[in-house]
């Protein structure tokens, strides 16, 4: 038998993947070729979606912008046995594009069944919670810290600084959330990961919860995300069915658990405590500071807040290191960054690569130039509240 994956990434969807993998499914079944499908999430290379991959003994060969009405019995036959066609990309993990990348956040993203927690183990998973959970909190909070760890909701404060505030608070309840609550235009990383690997969210606030004394986390997700709220949910209950979250962690003695908050979809609820007024909720409004949310946090109670990324980035911190993170970036950006290319470009899509990347190599070499062929005359960074570079 051989098996094919598929993705159900919103942006795959979108372009038909779900008629993909209903077509070759019935077409396959009715000529009694031997697969199975797997659906997954998106390789990020939205320019070539939906894009089929065919397990083989090398590897996984794609067949790029494969159309449903397209399918036959001939040519899935001959995807099935990785034949050479017009829109195969060979080995997908040796196509340069993704080849180039370092990805450690992402690494999973594509190649895993979403909601299956083997998949996710059999990949490298819970190797950072298995390790943290070995340790005291305050040794978790220091590898944090020394992997130079900041976070990826645009202001860049240090991680461990603020999981240390909420570790040192004396509190008889804490919280971790996460805010998901992605508004800029052009972005769409959260959702990606959200969709294509949330067993890393998960992994990633169960380690903060259990190294600062926290019981119960929020993932706050925005109304226009149904794939990845309905994604993310049903991997929480896998989870917890597993003893990923629960009452004892993994069978540590340590309780932590989560749930999935939807917003109402307000571009100001993307701020940490307008997120915190929605999630008790209240209109979503931004309160003054001080206090700040570290001692005074959701319901009045100390709390870590942290991003999709900042939080995704944990697992692979405890599981390798500091140092092994620390030795990625430039300066005092360590690790890797998540770029969502976007707009007037040929190839749209995600690269995660160490900080340091130049501009010109995001838009030239990854991006391909522009969709238009004319030349590049600037480029929005940071979304509608970045800056324009010329």
């Amino acid at each position: 038998m051989t098996t094919v994956y598929i993705p159900c990434d919103s942006a795959a969807l979108s372009v038909g993947a779900d008629f993909v993998a209903s077509t070759f499914a019935a077409i396959a079944r009715d000529n009694k070729i031997d697969i199975t499908i797997v659906r997954t999430g998106s390789r990020g290379m939205y320019w070539l979606e939906p894009l089929v991959e065919v397990e083989t003994t090398n590897g996984r060969v794609g067949y790029t912008n494969v159309n449903s009405r397209s399918l036959d019995a001939s040519v899935i036959a001959d995807m099935v046995l990785a034949k050479d066609l017009a829109n195969s990309i060979g080995l997908v993990d040796s196509y340069p594009w993704l080849a180039k990348q370092q990805r450690v956040t992402f690494a999973r993203v594509g190649i895993i069944d979403p909601v299956s927690i083997g998949d996710y183990e059999l990949h490298g998973g819970l190797v950072g919670l298995r390790n943290a959970l070995k340790e005291s909190g305050a040794s978790v909070v220091e590898m944090i810290t020394e992997s130079g760890l900041r976070g990826r909701g645009g202001a860049g404060f240090p991680a461990g600084v603020k999981w240390r505030g909420v570790l040192q608070a004396d509190a008889d309840q804490k919280y971790i959330c996460c805010n998901a609550d992605e508004g800029d235009s052009g972005t769409f990383a959260d959702r990606m990961l959200m969709e294509g690997d949330p067993f890393t969210l998960i992994e990633g606030m169960a380690i903060a919860g259990t190294a600062v004394g926290a019981t119960k986390g929020y993932i706050y997700i925005r109304s226009e995300y149904p794939h990845a709220i309905a994604t993310m949910t049903r991997a929480i209950d896998v989870a917890r069915s597993h003893g990923v979250l629960g009452d004892s962690v993994l069978e540590s003695g340590k309780p932590f658990d989560l749930e999935v908050r939807a917003g109402a979809g307000s571009y100001v609820c993307g701020e940490e405590t307008a997120m915190l007024e929605s999630i008790e909720g209240k209109r979503g409004m931004i309160r003054p500071k001080p206090p700040i949310p570290a001692l005074v946090g959701l319901y009045g109670k100390p709390t870590v807040i942290n991003n999709v990324m900042t939080l995704a980035a944990a697992p692979m911190i405890m599981a390798q290191g500091a140092a092994a993170y620390q030795a990625l970036g430039h300066e005092r950006s360590r690790g890797t960054q998540v770029f969502q290319l976007a707009g007037n470009i040929a190839q749209g899509g995600i690269v995660e690569t160490a900080f340091g990347i130049t501009l010109g190599e995001l838009v030239d070499d990854f991006g391909g130039g522009t969709r238009s062929g004319r030349p590049v005359k600037t480029v929005q960074v940071g979304g509608p509240l970045g800056a324009y570079l010329g």
